[in-house]
């Protein structure tokens, strides 16, 4: 098991890739932290970790406040001694082309998408720097780079994470702290899967593979990165999206 008694924060873990990748951690042996904004998707995923052999608890937290963060991971620390991993997966969408988005929409994204990010990055790094070990991973998307119609917001919160990744990686480097960022393409998440049929085929054709990805393939390269198959991979932003972009 790559990941054996790593303690593990993951964001977003109450349902989708964050679900997945918790999932993921856990078989690879990892104390797992599911944290997420409410306490009624974390509790099923927690609950089917440990019945499943795995060991887990949820923290409820809200990314955008420093002090929830701070909390989050004071608590983990208090608990096991150690913080191994974050996974910054929590996110969010609020979609409208540019003339009709409002600013609150576009609030809303860049609250949660970088300044969520920036405040678990920042918290866990002082406990990693004291530690001069640790792994921070961030979620990005192709679309941070690419761009994508009617995702302004989205697209500039991504283009941010990659932006904070590479520079994170440059300040803490000397303290034995990896950072990486995963962009996925489409996948196949609750959300995704409710979008009209027509679109679901274009997105499928749109990839080489010829699908939608699975949020297991998402988990799946969080994991790598995570372990020390990836010792020597820092500030790089590893593409999961089945050639969408090539």
């Amino acid at each position: 098991m790559r990941l054996k008694d790593k303690v593990a924060i993951i964001t977003g873990a109450g349902s989708g890739i964050g679900k997945a990748t918790a999932e993921k951690f856990s078989a690879e042996g990892a104390i797992v932290v599911v944290a997420d904004l409410k306490d009624e998707v974390i509790e099923p995923v927690v609950t089917s970790l440990n019945q499943h052999g795995g060991k887990a608890i949820g923290l409820s937290v809200d990314v955008t406040s420093s002090k929830d963060v701070q909390q989050l991971i004071a608590k983990t620390v208090e608990l096991y001694g150690q913080l191994d991993i974050v996974v910054n997966n929590a996110g969010i969408t609020q979609d409208a082309q540019l003339l009709k988005m409002t600013e609150e929409q576009f609030d809303k994204v860049m609250n949660v998408n970088v300044k969520g990010v920036f405040h678990v990055g920042q918290a866990a790094a002082k406990v990693m720097k004291e530690q001069q070990n640790g792994v921070i991973l961030n979620a990005s998307s192709v679309v941070g780079t690419f761009g994508n119609f009617g995702q302004t917001n989205y697209a500039a919160s991504k283009w941010g994470v990659n932006g904070m990744t590479k520079t994170w990686a440059r300040e803490l480097g000397r303290y034995n702290i990896r950072v990486n960022a995963v962009a996925p393409g489409f996948i196949s998440t609750a959300m995704v899967n409710k979008m009209p049929e027509k679109v679901l085929t274009m997105m499928k054709e749109k990839a080489l593979l010829n699908r939608l990805g699975k949020p297991e393939d998402v988990a799946n390269g969080y994991a790598f990165l995570a372990s020390d198959d990836a010792a020597f991979i820092t500030g790089t932003i590893l593409s999961v999206d089945g050639g969408v972009t090539l």
